[in-house]
């Protein structure tokens, strides 16, 4: 998974502060960007757009900016908290200990242009695809969350829950 910024942030509890963005377009399509290690093109994955918390900014200000970094979307209606995660994984060599919160956003601007992509992530995030439920569902590559797929699937048939959802945690 990309660590998607700089590689220190604020942390809370040991844990960096990070917000993703739940894409989806007018035909309930998710985006999502297409990273790899730095070093090693062959181990690569799929991940929703976001990144660390900056500063004092709120996790919801986090996802709006890195949306426009990561994709130049900035047409966006942002919804509720759905998901929040901790993660751990390796990445460019060093440990990340995540706790993630995962928005809501809708768009109908559709095309993408990553022109604020730090040094770490021109070198690790190599393009963006929107995908239906149905791709997501029949997906052979890694994607994260790793149960992406099914938790599209609820959000479309059922909307967003009442509050923010727990994740398993998931360490790599």
């Amino acid at each position: 998974m990309s660590a998607e910024t700089a590689p220190e942030q604020p942390r809370e509890g040991g844990l960096r502060k990070v917000a993703r963005v739940v894409l989806l377009d007018p035909h309930d399509r998710i985006l999502l960007l297409h990273g790899h290690e730095p070093d090693d093109p062959a181990d690569d994955w799929w991940f929703t757009p976001g990144g660390g918390v900056e500063g004092a900014e709120t996790r919801a200000e986090a996802a709006l900016r890195e949306l426009a970094e990561e994709t130049g979307i900035t047409e966006v209606d942002l919804g509720p908290v759905l998901w929040r995660r901790r993660c751990s994984f390796p990445f460019a060599g060093r440990r990340w200990d995540q706790d993630e919160w995962y928005y809501l956003a809708r768009t109908t601007q559709t095309a993408t242009a990553a022109t604020g992509l730090t040094e770490l992530e021109r070198r690790s995030v190599v393009g963006a695809r929107w995908w239906t439920c149905q791709e997501l569902t029949r997906a052979h590559e890694t994607v994260y969350p790793t149960r992406l797929a099914e938790l599209l699937r609820t959000l479309l048939d059922e909307g967003p829950p009442a509050g923010p959802v727990t994740l398993d945690t998931e360490i790599v």
